[in-house]
């Protein structure tokens, strides 16, 4: 297929578009003619819509991989962590990109600032953020703050916290760093990734093709990375073996450290409650995923 031309679908957002053009970009330099087509999806159109959790749930996904299905698209290009923990047979998985940082980052109005707190955030202060994950671990540290549900593209997000919508927002800082948003009137905290869990594969980018497109999937293979294919699959997995794992405000990051990976995670049981945490060290990615788990479920309360 060197020299006809690979479709990329894409959402319309200044992000989505970013990660399309980074991918089409790659491909290009291998020789590739490469065009992009903006789909819009169920969460671009439905902006008045609230829901649990962002990742995982299909919102921004679905109309794509319908795409795809249609061979309307070659290659749909996604956060790795917007995507349902089960893949359809008929689609794969055909690349990960390198992962940006993963963690997640609290932007906080000028005046809404307290050295004095925890993450220099006031007390009583409005947060905004869609997604349950987030929001349990905020209040699991922070008791005496509000959330709220937040929508919109990562640009809107910030104008909003700047029009005093909100006291701070919480988005992904690989969002953040590729838009190269210009944030200096913010205070901005870093969340530390083993402290803060993101969401699994948070900060990857994946590229889903059609299960049977050989010819797109190995031109692929020249942009894939193995190592971080199997440390955010070992996070993805995390959540793939909960069942309705995908309605659970999980956290799941992997990493390499010395002497070996770790794999860290949490999230709050069905039934409530405060959030557990499970922590494995290991010589490879095998069966961690499984072990945490199991972890996770000796600690959920009866």
């Amino acid at each position: 297929m060197r020299n006809s031309e690979i479709i990329i679908g894409s959402r319309g957002s200044d992000l989505a578009l970013w990660q399309a053009n980074y991918i089409k970009n790659l491909l290009e330099k291998e020789g590739h003619n490469v065009r992009i087509q903006i789909i819009e999806t169920h969460g671009d159109v439905n902006q008045h819509l609230t829901f649990q959790q962002m990742e995982g749930k299909g919102f921004f996904t679905g109309e794509l991989e319908t795409a795809l299905r249609e061979n309307k698209i070659d290659l749909a290009v996604h956060s790795f962590k917007d995507l349902d923990a089960e893949q359809p047979t008929e689609l794969a998985i055909s690349a990960i990109l390198n992962r940006a940082n993963p963690a997640d980052m609290l932007l906080i109005r000028k005046e809404c600032v307290d050295a004095n707190e925890t993450w220099k955030l006031k007390r009583g202060s409005k947060v905004g953020t869609s997604s349950a994950r987030r929001k349990m671990q905020i209040l699991h540290n922070r008791p005496d703050v509000k959330t709220e549900d937040i929508r919109g593209n990562v640009p809107a997000r910030v104008q909003k916290l700047r029009d005093g919508m909100y006291d701070a927002i919480v988005l992904a800082k690989a969002g953040l760093d590729r838009l190269d948003l210009n944030i200096n009137d913010l205070e901005a905290y870093e969340f530390d990734p083993r402290d803060f869990v993101p969401a699994p594969a948070q900060g990857a980018l994946a590229c889903q093709t059609r299960a049977d497109d050989t010819n797109v999937i190995e031109i692929l293979k020249t942009i894939h990375n193995p190592k971080v294919a199997d440390m955010v699959s070992t996070e993805r997995k995390v959540l793939s073996l909960f069942e309705g794992g995908d309605d659970l405000p999980i956290g799941a990051f992997c990493e390499e450290i010395e002497g070996g990976i770790q794999l860290s995670v949490i999230m709050v049981p069905a039934n409530g409650g405060e959030p557990i945490r499970a922590t494995i060290n290991a010589d490879s990615t095998e069966g961690m995923a499984e072990k945490a788990v199991a972890e996770l479920k000796k600690k959920v309360p009866a």
